[in-house]
């Protein structure tokens, strides 16, 4: 029989014990001998005795010590070769079945433009505003990264049959950040002072004409007097806590001190306000709400520092005193030195083009003149050198929701010559200095129209890069530059322009009557291109009474349609949002912006910090 090793543990330790060496029995006859009993110094107690034996462990060690040191040296290698080894595949069994999760904590430093001065709903007008809104508020929905509506608030919303009543629930777990519930005194409260037009919202006209009525604690209606399909869109406005502003009457409601240090229900409270030398505040710091309808936020922290112009937040950046910023030129991010994957970019619902404005400009008359200045331009090369690449062309009114690759190559000298050959075709000729021109039996029309545009340094260089490109056809083109109030008060709003160089901001309801219907064509009305259409009247007309997606997407094409055959502007780029990012921050998504401060739709999902978990432990 060979003997083996045996372990007898106590409550203290384990003691090594060799087996009966006197004894020759096998462990069965051990068993059953009485006479047998271990050699011990002593005896504990039975129920706290245990002993484990190796097998074969001496003849094992025996077969050890007749090795030569060579031998014991390759064995002892190979031993510790199959340890690592087994090690190593312990190791990777474990990572495989590891997954990172996001945890909670961390610190955002981000730096904004402009100091607050509104961090209310109802009044915000800059997007540090809105910035700081989006952060501190909810509202009944809110928007998904893919553009659509959500719930935050709201646990539910119905649309009655005649769209004409939205009725809106709200979830039991909304409270506000100073513990107290939001009901649906809350939600009128906030309506009737956006209606309120002594406070002058920015958000007044999307609830003109629109009734606010409380059924219960949790339920509130809204009452159109017509059907307005983006109407729902409305309902992202933050709510303010009643208890706390009920108090301020309309004179002190715009300098109540709640404007500056807010309570809301969104992702982040305020935690404390760092204000500058002149008083005005400098840093917020917000932490997250851990009562948030929608989870409390994985980032802890978030710091937003304020500078009163792009010189100052982009100095700011390059110096390390912050990680993230937005708002600033195209041209400035190599500047930054900011690597590829620290840029987050999202198309933006802005439609910028020329917009012929043929009362001013008889030459836009002619219908072969807008088909060519639309044949020779070059968008990619506008978007290539005025926003570093950062937009897409455009070819209709409606801006692109999701940012896509550009296909083709603009044909430049080809192109030149199919609009040269247009013109010809309609009884243009060229003078002797190279200008276009038509002659009837009384006048004579010179291709000869100005571009009127804003001093913004974008589109500065776009007109000069469409003059270019329209002079070698034959046109006579002459750029004027407006500082943008001037252009607003004096040029746009009389329509005093041949044509105008500017960007339309397109909600993302897609409600295109305020810039196409014949209705708008004077001011206030923001249909710049005087452009009359009656069946494209009706066709917009119908896109505000239907919800239905699919009617809508066919009723848009049907519009689209006719803009293409009337050219009433030369559409050239859209611009993408660009949002600089260190890539520690991870589940950034964002999708169509109509203002920057949608960049936090998802914010309580953006994550820092990460911790392993085995997969089946994931939630």
């Amino acid at each position: 029989m060979y003997s083996s090793y045996c372990f007898l543990r106590t409550p203290r330790q384990a003691i090594r014990s060799r087996a009966n060496t006197r004894s020759l029995k096998t462990h069965d006859e051990k068993q059953f001998d009485p006479n047998f009993h271990s050699v011990t110094t002593e005896s504990p107690q039975p129920f706290l005795r245990k002993e484990w034996c190796l097998p074969y462990s001496e003849k094992l060690l025996g077969i050890i010590r007749s090795f030569s040191l060579t031998e014991k040296f390759i064995f002892y290698f190979f031993v510790f070769l199959f340890g690592m080894s087994s090690l190593a595949l312990v190791y990777q069994l474990n990572r495989s079945l590891l997954v990172e999760v996001p945890d909670y904590g961390g610190t955002l430093t981000e730096g904004v433009i402009g100091s607050p001065r509104f961090v209310n709903p109802v009044l915000a007008v800059s997007d540090t505003d809105r910035d700081l809104s989006a952060l501190v508020y909810s509202g009944l929905l809110k928007v998904g990264t893919d553009g659509n509506l959500l719930p935050d608030l709201a646990s539910s919303y119905s649309v009655s049959d005649d769209g004409l009543t939205y009725t809106f629930t709200l979830k039991d777990s909304a409270y506000f950040q100073d513990g107290t519930k939001v009901t649906a005194d809350d939600i009128i409260f906030t309506i009737d002072k956006v209606q309120d037009g002594t406070l002058k919202s920015p958000r007044k006209a999307s609830w003109n004409g629109v009734t606010a009525q409380k059924i219960d604690d949790k339920t509130v209606t809204f009452t159109l007097k017509q059907p307005y399909s983006p109407f729902i869109q409305n309902a992202t406005l933050g709510i303010l806590p009643k208890h706390i502003w009920k108090n301020a009457s309309d004179d002190e409601f715009p300098f109540s001190a709640y404007n500056v240090k807010p309570i809301g229900s969104g992702p982040y409270k305020i935690d404390s306000i760092t204000y500058s030398s002149s008083g005005l505040p400098s840093e917020y710091h917000l932490v997250s709400y851990n009562k948030y309808v929608l989870g409390q936020p994985y980032i802890t922290n978030i710091v937003l520092k304020t500078y009163q112009n792009e010189k100052e937040i982009t100095d700011a950046y390059k110096n390390g005193n912050i990680e993230s910023l937005h708002g600033i030129s195209p041209k400035e991010l190599p500047s930054l030195s900011v690597q590829k994957d620290d840029i987050v970019t999202a198309p933006l619902p802005r439609v910028f083009g020329v917009f012929f404005n043929q009362n001013a400009a008889p030459v836009f008359v002619n219908k072969e003149v807008r088909q060519a200045l639309a044949m020779a331009t070059d968008k990619q090369q506008i978007i290539d050198t005025v926003l570093g690449g950062y937009g897409q062309p455009i070819d209709e009114p409606i801006p692109p929701k999701t940012i896509a690759t550009a296909t083709s190559t603009f044909d430049a000298d080809g192109q030149i010559a199919k609009a040269k050959a247009l013109l010809s075709a309609n009884g243009w000729k060229q003078n002797s200095s190279g200008i276009f021109e038509k002659k009837d039996k009384k006048n004579t029309t010179t291709l000869s129209f100005s571009i009127s545009t804003g001093d913004a340094p974008e589109l500065k260089e776009a007109a000069q890069l469409l003059q270019a490109q329209w002079e070698k056809i034959g046109a006579q083109v002459d750029v004027k530059i407006f500082e943008i109030g001037d252009l607003n008060q004096n040029i746009i709003r009389p329509r005093k322009y041949d044509s105008l160089l500017f960007g339309e901001i397109i909600g993302r309801d897609l409600d295109l009557y305020p810039f196409w219907h014949s209705s708008q064509r004077n001011d206030p009305g923001l249909n710049i291109s005087m452009y009359a259409n009656l069946k494209a009247d009706k066709i917009m007309e119908d896109i505000r009474k239907t919800a239905d997606p699919d009617t809508q997407s066919g009723l848009y094409a049907k519009f689209t349609k006719e803009i293409d055959n009337d050219v009433p502007a030369v559409f050239t780029y859209s611009p993408y949002f660009i949002y600089v990012l260190p890539k520690t921050v991870h589940n950034v998504e964002i999708g169509q912006l109509t203002v920057p401060a949608e960049r936090f739709s998802n914010v309580n999902t953006w994550y820092i910090e990460t911790n392993d978990v085995w997969k089946p432990f994931v939630k």
